[in-house]
């Protein structure tokens, strides 16, 4: 049975950089064991309904502007799995959950930079599925707990964003690996809670954790919340083991969070 993971996905420019966290990505995915496809949830994928992809083929989104011309010479052709989208129509409907299968859309970057980082090939299948800042974090967790039988058959669960995620504060002259003390006071805080799967804390980390206001915007949450779709993927086990950590910009956090283990 595979983990469950919470990635962040940074800038863009991770797609084209050799650096620290590029190489952690890299090396990860060569030691996970391989899965038979990856779930993957998006920051950059809102909906008020939740969305699972059944895609043959996904284009490349190249939702950003002003980078580099080779970030948008980037091809990611991953396939999809119809198979594996009717398994998670079949877990999530038990939660009572209203969804909406959707057969166009591609990956963004949010999705394809982390995907092409571990899985360079694209040849792993994937199931896009959106994110909704306007549930509960209580229901977004419930969300991933219902995929975690999907585990037991070798699928990996992402939940792609960032802990600290706030480009009005960034400061883009500052690319050092040092962090404002703020950003780091609210990264130990979800430390300690999530290593003792401190749900009920985390769930109100927007009124207990320090910093919650600059780390998690109040209308942007959206790079937060993919944290409780992935620890919900592990519920039944409730171990969460910090895999990477490291900033960029003063305070945009690469944290890399690993939920239940490998069996």
């Amino acid at each position: 049975m595979l983990p469950s993971l919470f990635v962040a996905h940074g800038a863009p420019l991770l797609a084209i950089e050799n650096n620290e966290y590029t190489q952690f990505l890299q090396h990860l995915g060569v030691t996970l064991p391989k899965p038979k496809a990856v779930i993957l949830f998006s920051a950059h994928w809102e909906s008020f309904t939740q969305k699972v992809s059944e895609v043959d083929e996904f284009e490349t989104i190249y939702d950003f502007g002003g980078f580099p011309d080779a970030l948008y010479q980037i091809k990611y052709p991953a396939k999809g799995d119809a198979a594996v989208t009717k398994d998670i129509e079949k877990a999530i409907i038990t939660q009572g959950v209203t969804y909406e299968v959707d057969t166009r859309r591609g990956l963004d970057h949010g999705a394809w930079v982390v995907l092409k980082l571990l899985y360079p090939n694209a040849d792993i299948p994937v199931i896009s599925m959106s994110v909704n800042p306007n549930l509960t974090p209580e229901e977004q967790y419930q969300i991933g707990k219902s995929l975690a039988q999907l585990r037991e058959k070798d699928i990996l669960i992402i939940g792609s964003g960032g802990t600290v995620h706030n480009l009005g504060v960034l400061k883009f002259g500052s690319d050092h690996g040092t962090a404002d003390e703020w950003a780091l006071d609210f990264d130990r805080w979800l430390e300690r809670h999530i290593n003792n799967w401190d749900i009920q804390s985390l769930f109100k980390y927007n009124t207990l954790a320090p910093a919650a206001e600059y780390a998690v915007p109040r209308y942007g949450n959206e790079h937060f919340i993919p944290l409780f779709y992935a620890m919900g993927a592990a519920d039944q086990e409730r171990t969460a083991t910090l895999l990477h950590r490291s900033y960029r910009y003063g305070n945009l956090s690469h944290s890399v969070w690993q939920f239940g283990v490998s069996k």
